[in-house]
């Protein structure tokens, strides 16, 4: 296989005159075998650097350190969470729209699972008005305001967990222990949901945030 040692003593053996050797090279293949241990090492290495300079063959740590890179601590990696789970979330975050209720919705669509309620008391899309055909009163919303300027209300719901593994559910007969939210794997926290919404909305705005089950 290229880059292994039977590879590199081949290629050495290779640019060496075959008239200096015999056919059966026993101690010129002990001495080529320590320099192809060490050169198969190093290509391993620069193979697996390689790998972690970009995002999408990062592993381990290493995504862990571009996400402290672009993010500092707000996208830590999840308890339990895989390298590709943390990986495409990576990616969704640096390419995140910011600063528009698109970016508002798809950031707690892709954080919960659910569609969040968005709420703009001073647009009229939200609240409907009077004596027209498909916004009419009662019809499209609440009750909307020019008083809220730069607000916005929103209602986002928290996504099902995943439930601690080992550990069966309450009255189900299964193994039971003394746990707590924090080992749930891939639990999204209401902290992660607030941080999400701040992360996104724009400066000098306010977003008022409901979280429901």
């Amino acid at each position: 296989m290229t880059g292994d040692a039977p590879d590199f003593i081949t290629r050495i053996k290779s640019a060496l005159p075959t008239r200096w050797f015999p056919d059966d090279t026993p101690v010129l293949d002990s001495v080529l075998s320590g320099l192809a241990i060490a050169w198969s090492a190093l290509y391993a290495l620069l193979a697996y650097v390689r790998l972690q300079s970009r995002i999408a063959t990062a592993t381990t740590s290493f995504l862990e350190g571009a996400s402290t890179d672009f993010f500092a601590d707000r996208l830590p990696r999840r308890i339990g969470e895989s390298d590709d789970s943390f990986r495409v979330r990576l990616q969704q975050a640096l390419r995140r729209e910011h600063a528009t209720r698109f970016a508002l919705l798809s950031t707690l669509q892709d954080l919960t699972g659910h569609i969040p309620i968005i709420f703009e008391p001073s647009r009229i899309t939200d609240t409907g008005a009077y004596a027209t055909a498909s916004m009419g009163y009662a019809v499209a919303g609440a009750w909307g305001s020019l008083e809220l300027p730069f607000q916005v209300f929103v209602t986002a719901r928290r996504p099902q967990g995943v439930g601690i593994a080992n550990i069966a559910g309450y009255a189900t007969g299964g193994p039971l222990a003394r746990a707590s939210l924090a080992q749930i794997s891939g639990q999204v926290t209401d902290a992660d949901i607030a941080a999400a919404v701040t992360a996104v909305m724009p400066t000098a705005s306010t977003a008022w945030l409901r979280i429901t089950n």
